[in-house]
């Protein structure tokens, strides 16, 4: 147990940007089942790069500030940055048509997925694999009481149209 212990200290960081990659992964998967515009490749890089950036930003804490020479350093001061850069990431995918308004959700789940990255990065692995799974759970009831709505918007236009 004490050899599996050490290897995971000692390997921690590859283990992260590996479960940040499946999470991205997994994530993705479920956009690009749904043909929407950003899929599979862009959650895993996005998840994975944000891990990294953390990673960097935190282990470069330890490795560059000198409290002796009153050198100080953020660990998370780098990882903020990446918010204003899923910003204009999430941006790019929110697309308008007329009065309809298209990706927001993809938008959503690109900031969404950076921050899963920046969560396994910093090491809150049950707290970031507990909000995937609750996310989707709860995305799937959504998506049921969408379906479920949807139908009924239907059969009210098409009442309407017989009352004319």
């Amino acid at each position: 147990m004490e050899v599996l212990k050490s290897i995971f200290i000692e390997y921690e960081v590859y283990f992260q940007v590996l479960i940040s990659a499946i999470l991205g992964f997994l994530i993705g998967m479920d956009r690009s089942s749904k043909h929407k515009p950003a899929g599979l490749k862009t959650y895993t890089y996005v998840a994975v790069a944000c891990t990294l950036i953390t990673i960097i930003s935190i282990h470069s804490v330890t490795s560059f500030s000198n409290p002796i020479m009153g050198t100080r350093m953020d660990p998370m001061r780098l990882a903020a940055q990446i918010v204003s850069g899923l910003g204009f990431l999430g941006a790019g995918v929110i697309l308008k048509d007329g009065l309809q308004v298209k990706g927001l959700t993809s938008a959503a789940m690109i900031f969404y997925v950076g921050g899963v990255g920046i969560g396994i990065g910093a090491g809150f692995y049950g707290l970031v694999i507990f909000s995937t799974i609750i996310t989707f759970v709860l995305t799937k009831i959504g998506l049921i009481f969408e379906k479920q709505n949807v139908i009924k918007i239907d059969e009210f236009s098409k009442n309407q149209h017989k009352v004319k």
